[in-house]
C-alpha cells in the first residue's frame, strides 16, 4: 500500500454484497465503479465528490474512466489528451491529470464518425459500426492504464459511460460491465430522479442485464432529489426489494454543478445560470453553438462573472446573433469545415459581418480562429472529403488541416495593441489542442507571446486585425485567469467592469 494508508483501519461492510470488497483490507488499491442508468445522471460529479472526500481524509486517489465520448477535452502535462471530466476529477483528487485516467477518448466528428484517442494519442477514426469491432483491441491498453493507477493509489474511482443497460452493445463493451468484470471491480448504479421514472430505470436495468453483470452491482444511489427525503423512503425500499441491491442513499439536487464544465453540447443552454443570474448585466457576449462545438468550457469563467450575459445561440434554431453584443466568440470545433458550413446556413456569417461594421469585437478560439481566416483547406481529408473552402475573411490568414495534432500546456501574455491596448500584457495560461497549420500576413500582428511544451520554446500565437477588433488564438483557457479575464471585461465594458473580484480558479478548487 502507499503511504496514504498509514495508520488507517478499515471496517468491513455490514452486508454480504460485493460492496464489501470496497471496505475490506487487501493488497493493492481499493476500487469502485460508478455506472448510471443513463447519460447525465451525475456519475462524473459523484466521482469527483468522492475523490475530494477521500483525498481530504489523507488517501491517495486516482480517477479513471475506461472510455469517454466528449469534445470537451483537456491536455495533460505529458502532452496527451483526456476527457475534461477526468481532468476535473484529478483536480478533485489534488493530483495532476494523466492519460491513464481516460485511456480511450472518442471525439465525434462529421461524416468520418469519431476520432479515437488511446492513452492520449490519436489512434484513428471510425464510424459507430466499425468502432464496435475496434473495441476488442482496446481492452488491453485500458487494463494496462488501470493497473498503473492501482499501483499509485489507495483508491481508484472508476466512472462508467452512458447507460449500464445498453445490452445491444454488451458483447464488446469496454466502458461499463465489460470493464467491471474484466477488472473485477464492484459497481454502484446511479439513477436520476430529477428526470422522472427512477424506479423503473433502476429496476429495469436489473431486469434486462445479464445476471452475472447484475451480480457486480452491490448498491444503488438515487441522485438529484428535491424536497423532503422522507417522501421517497418507500421508493428506495421498492428498488432494493426488486433488485437485491443495497440502498446506498438519496442525494439532493446540487445547483453548484452548473458551474462545472459540461461534457458535451447537450449540457449547453441558451444562457446558463451564472453568478450574475437575476442581476442587471453590463456586458453581452454571444456564442454560436455549432454542431461540433468543442472545448466550450473555455466559456465557463465568463458565465460565472456577475457583469456578463452569456448568450448561447444554437445553429438551426432560427435565431440571429444579437445585434447589441459586445463580443462574439467562435469556439473550438471537432469538424471546423462542417461547422463553418453550419454557421453560414444559419446566417451567422451575415450577423458577424454586421457586428463588425458596428465596431463589435470578435474572438475565434482554435477552430474559431481557423474560420476567421480567408481560407481553410483539408487536402488529406482529415475531416472528410478533401476540399478547400472560403473562410469568413476577417483575418488575413489561411489554414491547412493536417493529421498531426498539437497538444501542449502553455503560458505567456497577450501582446496585441492599438484599439485593443487594454488587453496588452494580459496573462495567458492554457493549452493548445489543434490539428492544422496557419500562415499568412495576418500573423505579423500576433495575439500572444507564449511558451510551453517539452522544450519551453517561446513563440507567437494567433493574429489580430489591423483595427484591433478581431482576435484569433489557438490557446484554450484564456478566461480562467482572473487578471486576464478582468482585462477582457475592462476592454468590453469600461474600467469599472474589470474588477468583479471573482476568483474563478479558487472557486473550482
Amino acid at each position: 500500500m502507499t503511504s496514504g494508508t498509514a495508520g488507517k483501519s478499515y471496517r468491513p461492510s455490514d452486508n454480504s454484497s460485493g460492496c464489501s470488497r470496497w471496505s475490506a483490507p487487501g493488497p493493492g488499491a481499493r476500487t469502485l465503479m460508478l455506472q448510471g442508468t443513463g447519460s447525465d445522471v451525475g456519475k462524473s460529479l459523484i466521482t469527483a465528490g468522492l475523490a475530494r472526500a477521500l483525498t481530504n481524509r489523507g488517501f491517495v486517489v486516482r480517477p479513471f474512466k475506461p472510455q469517454n465520448m466528449s469534445n470537451n477535452a483537456a491536455v495533460t502535462d505529458d502532452g496527451g489528451e483526456i476527457g475534461r471530466a477526468q481532468a476535473l476529477q484529478a483536480r478533485a483528487a489534488k493530483t495532476a491529470p494523466t492519460t491513464d485516467m481516460n485511456p480511450v477518448l472518442l471525439k465525434p466528428q462529421s461524416q468520418l464518425g469519431a476520432q479515437i484517442i488511446v492513452q492520449g494519442k490519436v489512434y484513428g477514426t471510425a464510424k459507430a459500426a466499425a468502432y464496435q469491432e475496434i473495441k476488442r483491441q482496446l481492452m488491453a491498453p485500458i487494463l494496462e492504464s488501470f493497473a498503473r493507477l492501482k499501483a499509485q493509489a489507495d483508491f481508484v474511482l472508476v466512472e462508467g459511460a452512458g447507460s449500464a443497460s445498453e445490452v445491444n452493445l454488451r458483447a464488446n463493451d469496454i466502458a461499463n460491465m465489460g470493464f467491471a468484470r474484466a477488472a473485477n471491480v464492484p459497481v454502484v448504479l446511479i439513477g436520476d430522479i430529477d428526470r422522472g421514472g427512477v424506479i423503473a430505470s433502476l429496476v429495469g436495468t436489473h431486469h434486462v442485464i445479464d445476471p452475472d453483470d447484475a451480480a457486480m452491482i452491490c448498491g444503488f444511489i438515487v441522485n438529484r432529489f428535491r424536497g423532503d427525503p422522507a417522501l421517497f423512503e418507500d421508493g428506495m425500499v421498492t428498488i432494493a426489494a426488486a433488485t437485491g441491491w443495497d440502498n446506498l442513499g438519496l442525494l439532493p439536487h446540487f445547483d453548484g454543478a452548473a458551474k462545472l464544465p459540461a461534457e458535451d453540447a447537450f449540457g449547453l443552454s441558451r444562457a446558463k445560470p451564472g453568478a450574475g443570474a437575476g442581476k442587471r448585466r453590463r456586458i453581452k457576449i454571444a456564442v454560436p453553438v455549432l454542431p461540433h462545438i468543442a472545448n466550450f468550457d473555455d466559456l465557463d469563467p465568463l458565465n460565472a462573472e456577475p457583469d456578463v450575459e452569456l448568450l448561447m445561440v444554437r445553429a438551426g434554431a432560427g435565431e440571429a446573433l444579437p445585434g447589441d453584443a459586445d463580443l462574439i466568440i467562435l469556439c473550438g470545433s471537432k469538424s471546423t469545415i462542417a461547422d463553418l458550413a453550419a454557421l453560414r446556413t444559419a446566417g451567422f456569417d451575415i450577423d458577424i459581418a454586421a457586428h463588425k461594421r458596428r465596431g463589435g469585437n470578435v474572438l475565434g478560439i482554435c477552430g474559431g480562429l481557423q474560420m476567421l481566416g480567408r481560407s481553410l483547406a483539408d487536402p488529406d481529408g482529415v475531416e472528410g472529403a478533401p476540399c478547400e473552402v472560403e473562410g469568413l475573411g476577417l483575418l488575413d490568414i489561411e489554414t491547412t488541416l493536417s493529421k498531426a495534432k498539437k497538444l501542449a500546456p502553455v503560458n505567456g501574455e497577450i501582446i496585441t495593441n492599438s484599439a485593443s491596448s487594454a488587453l496588452h500584457g494580459a496573462p495567458v495560461h492554457g493549452y493548445l489542442m489543434h490539428m492544422g497549420h496557419t500562415s499568412g500576413p495576418g500573423l505579423a500582428r500576433p495575439f500572444a507571446r507564449i511558451e510551453g511544451g517539452a522544450t519551453g520554446t517561446e513563440r507567437t500565437d494567433g493574429a489580430v486585425s489591423a483595427d484591433g477588433k478581431i482576435f484569433g488564438s489557438y490557446v484554450h483557457g484564456l478566461f480562467a485567469n482572473d487578471e486576464g479575464r478582468g482585462k477582457w471585461l475592462a476592454m468590453l465594458g469600461g474600467s469599472d467592469c474589470g474588477g468583479s473580484g471573482l476568483a474563478y480558479e479558487a472557486g473550482v478548487n
